[in-house]
């Protein structure tokens, strides 16, 4: 079954990468292809009908998996991005309307996502905002470190005078890739008075298990093409009541004021099958892996084991506990690879594809702690963050090893 179902992919490439772009099973691309048809057949009667069903039957499976107690608190989008784009563009409208004041914060991690800090740059600082860095470094051996780092950022806001109106908190962040503890976290900003928390959850649906509820965030946003075998692209936000009225898609089209959900179920004419094909990946898991929490399980197990196998072999160690990660995990690289910066980790990335036919992210730290075994004095150490997905196979890994061991000599 799993050979049919991703028959698509090239062969020959070991691809360890599922954390940056998912990949989709032939039989969700197939529902997606039938979802196509039925607009191209018709478009005038899809658009009156199946469309605004079909969207429908997305968000309510949707809150089922995320444990969201009103489905009328869920919109579709493309990805978090757009998401995080929504609430900029809310906290920009605060400045601008004198509820928010020049110098007021949003707090966020010194790894938060790129694309997600530069919407808060592009929406709330031209508009007055300034943005606080917690930072995180590997390895991370406790979540008590991270609540320490968070903790110490709020103080110091309060010892300032600061007031944070914004706390965006990553569930999984990508590069290094942590699993944070989420519901502490967002209780820690409330109790320091911080006044809205947006959890970017891209990696989260399908890689660990999630309830909104339970996290209590004012915003809760993940990507379904990650790890939930959903085609690309397509995300949720979960928005709390209260905010949905303020909440607008940034791109404007004629549902502008209609409602949230009216809004992001139609932006003009485009493909909206990715969002429709929803229910079909959740059949997918649901029909052939056992359920989500099945696969969430499997896939942890296999990423902590690749990970552990690899620094053995490597002699270094794994970036956080087990606790701390989910179906990605970050493996210290050798110091002999001299990847001592940004641009060599990219370089590195790259000879590994092109030369030994592997795919998997690289990670630069400035800083940080080096295995013991590591008789380096460098001022940083990098990592390889390794996805397990259940079309991967022990030889993946075994051909990363190798290659890793042949450019170390």
């Amino acid at each position: 079954m799993l050979a049919r179902e991703f028959s698509h992919h090239r062969q020959g490439i070991a691809r360890i990468n599922n954390g940056s772009f998912g990949s989709c099973p032939r039989s969700v691309l197939e529902a997606q292809q039938r979802w196509h048809r039925q607009w191209l057949e018709q478009p005038d009667e899809f658009y009156f009908g199946p469309l605004e069903k079909g969207l429908r039957a997305s968000r309510e499976a949707i809150a089922s998996i995320i444990r969201a107690p009103d489905v009328e608190e869920i919109v579709l989008v493309d990805n978090v991005t757009t998401a995080a784009a929504m609430i900029a563009q809310d906290m920009a409208w605060g400045f601008l309307e004198k509820r928010f004041h020049p110098g007021d914060a949003i707090l966020m991690l010194n790894c938060s996502y790129a694309a997600v800090k530069k919407c808060f740059e592009a929406y709330a600082v031209r508009a007055g905002a300034r943005i606080i860095e917690v930072e995180l470094a590997l390895p991370i051996l406790s979540a008590r470190q991270i609540i320490d780092s968070f903790q110490r950022s709020l103080e110091q806001a309060a010892k300032s005078s600061t007031t944070i109106r914004l706390a965006v908190i990553d569930h999984i962040t990508s590069m290094p890739s942590v699993v944070l503890p989420a519901r502490d976290l967002v209780a820690l900003c409330r109790d320091a008075g911080v006044e809205q928390i947006f959890v970017d959850g891209a990696h989260a649906i399908g890689n660990i298990e999630l309830s909104v509820e339970e996290i209590d965030a004012d915003y809760y946003s993940s990507n379904l093409h990650k790890w939930l075998f959903a085609p690309h692209s397509v995300a949720f936000l979960h928005a709390k009541a209260k905010h949905l009225e303020r909440l607008h898609h940034p791109v404007v089209s004629h549902n502008f004021k209609l409602g949230l959900f009216s809004e992001c179920s139609w932006v003009g004419t485009r493909d909206y099958t990715s969002q429709l094909a929803v229910t079909a990946a959740v059949e997918f898991i649901d029909g052939n892996l056992g359920g989500l929490s099945s696969l969430i399980a499997f896939n942890h197990r296999g990423a902590m084991a690749m990970a552990e196998m690899l620094a053995a072999a490597w002699g270094t160690q794994c970036g956080t506990c087990a606790e701390l990660a989910s179906s990605m995990a970050m493996v210290e690289l050798p110091a002999k690879l001299e990847v001592a910066s940004e641009e060599a980790a990219l370089e590195m990335r790259t000879r590994l594809r092109r030369e030994f036919g592997v795919e998997v992210p690289i990670c630069f730290q400035a800083g940080g702690s080096p295995s013991a075994n590591s008789k380096s004095k460098r001022s940083g150490t990098a990592y390889a963050r390794v996805s397990h997905q259940i079309y991967n196979k022990l030889e993946d890994y075994a051909r990363l090893r190798d290659a890793v061991k042949s450019l170390a000599r």
